[in-house]
């Protein structure tokens, strides 16, 4: 029984939790200057979607762009990586659950988004697909004593497209955490993506993705077609 409980330990290192973390829950809409962009109105609660765990494309591997749109957009987010099991917690105690943080981008196609918007659809086609969710190495918390303290950057061929401030949250990330872990159960390696700032816009296939969190860490991804 423990040695098999170990082996299960060590192949799911938190370093790596995008090759078991299960759940992948992200929120729209909690930077007051990209909710103007998108002529939105501003959201009395955090606006939340799912992405299915093929969504993850770490470093390395390409962004994937579906054969069904033509305008895949870039949003940069801080994502928060769970430690542990968590249910309906308070915000107090929110920060205990999180283990660290990684970069993501919550890869988008605008025009079928757009078409979900106007016929009252969930947004699973635009947000969903495989590899809309590029992912960074993980950051331990330690290494980010004010995750509300950060500046993010993604440059697109080398040209700056974003660049926001985490203090501009509309909802905090223990307030996200809470409200999240009162709808759905969230377990260790799932993350939560906390919303993306102003500058979205389109890439296309042999695009360079480049983004980071200032003083933390950079990645870089290529836009590619999938084979199929």
């Amino acid at each position: 029984g423990l040695q098999s409980c170990r082996s299960m330990a060590a192949s799911r290192p938190l370093s790596r939790f995008w090759e078991w973390g299960k759940n992948i829950v992200c929120v729209g809409r909690n930077y007051a200057d990209h909710v103007r962009e998108m002529q939105s109105a501003a959201p009395s609660e955090p606006v939340l979607f799912l992405k299915p765990s093929t969504a993850y494309a770490p470093e390395g591997s390409p962004v994937l762009v579906p054969a069904y749109t033509r305008n895949l957009h870039h949003e940069l987010e801080l994502a928060v990586v769970m430690g542990k099991r968590c249910r309906a917690v308070s915000e107090a105690a929110a920060m205990d659950y999180v283990a660290g943080y990684a970069l993501c981008l919550d890869m988008t196609a605008r025009d079928v988004q757009d078409e979900c918007k106007k016929k009252g659809l969930p947004w699973t086609l635009a947000k969903s697909f495989t590899a809309s969710c590029p992912v960074s190495a993980f950051v331990p918390k330690e290494k980010i004593p004010d995750p509300h303290n950060l500046k993010l950057w993604l440059k697109v061929n080398g040209e700056l497209r974003q660049e926001g401030e985490t203090s501009s949250m509309i909802f905090s990330i223990p307030y996200i955490i809470s409200y999240v872990s009162k709808i759905m159960t969230l377990e260790e390696g799932d993350i939560i993506l906390t919303g993306t700032p102003k500058g979205v816009g389109p890439v296309k296939e042999n695009d360079e993705i480049q983004a980071g969190i200032h003083g933390v860490l950079s990645m870089k991804f290529k836009v590619e077609r999938p084979e199929y």
